[in-house]
């Protein structure tokens, strides 16, 4: 298997610094293969809050993946959001909008949903959806396809009571990237954690991450979500803060059938690296 350590929304300029530390801890303690951030590094994109999260991002010790989020374009620079809004972002966490990770049986690719114009309501351009579904459909022609992974700020699905806006154009994202061959989807944005196959897609397996960092908790706790993935199969759990310091809350597992994916019983505690099982 390979295991996937989900972040987003540190938003640093509103995050508790007390958690950092125990979070850091906990993820070497996890060993993951990959830590994927999934946007808003910043509260408002400024030089302090990039430095600090790029001096979070160099004291992790294994691979890591990230996409921006709409906290991380100036909302109080004009210029600099309309003219060079991922200038910031480019210069402290990395160049590659649209970064690609594998590693055994999965492949991560990340996509750029922030719209500097729109600046809750996220977009995915017709270029990048084009090369989004390039990429997936010709991973799924390969003898072995692997697991494939997309990861986005904004999610493709809005829970029901919620009152962000809907990305434009999200069910048919979904169904592109269905009919592509991508198997799971990460977001963040919505401060929440919850797994479940896509309402409108059930063959895309949608991960919400929560907030990481952040004292914008929206009646929810510090999160983050552990997935160790096989071909046909992955087990979710989410990690809440507490006094002692990030432990599991609850967990599941989803398996791949003809109709879609379906959900198992909860997965079984995930084991820190002194005994964590090869795959």
């Amino acid at each position: 298997m390979t295991r996937i350590l989900h972040l987003s929304d540190l938003h640093y300029g509103r995050s508790t610094p007390a958690l950092e530390e125990p979070l850091l801890e906990r993820i070497e303690a996890l060993a993951p293969d990959l830590v994927v951030v999934s946007g808003d590094f910043t509260q408002r994109a400024r030089l302090s809050q990039f430095t600090q999260a790029r001096e979070f991002l160099d004291r992790l010790r294994v691979p890591w993946l990230a996409v921006p989020g709409n906290h991380d374009t100036p909302l109080d620079n004009i210029f600099v959001r309309f003219f060079k809004p991922f200038s910031r972002y480019k210069r402290f966490i990395t160049r590659d909008l649209e970064p690609v990770f594998r590693k055994g049986p999965v492949v991560v690719r990340g996509v750029n949903s922030v719209n500097p114009y729109a600046w809750k309501s996220g977009r995915l351009s017709r270029g990048t959806l084009r090369r989004l579904t390039r990429c997936f459909a010709e991973g799924e022609q390969d003898e072995k396809a692997p697991l494939q992974i997309a990861v986005l700020h904004h999610p493709l699905e809005m829970p029901p009571d919620h009152g962000a806006p809907q990305m434009r154009h999200a069910a048919e994202v979904l169904h592109q990237l269905a009919e592509a061959g991508a198997d799971v989807v990460l977001s963040g944005h919505l401060h929440m954690a919850r797994s479940q196959p896509f309402t409108t897609a059930p063959g895309l397996l949608f991960v919400q991450a929560g907030t990481g960092l952040s004292t914008r908790l929206r009646g929810e706790q510090n999160t983050f979500n552990l997935l160790d993935c096989a071909r046909d199969r992955v087990e979710i759990s989410t990690w809440a803060a507490r006094e002692s310091g990030f432990v599991k809350r609850d967990g599941a597992c989803f398996q791949r059938e003809e109709l879609g994916w379906q959900r198992e019983e909860a997965a079984a505690p995930a084991k820190d690296k002194d005994d964590r099982q090869e795959g």
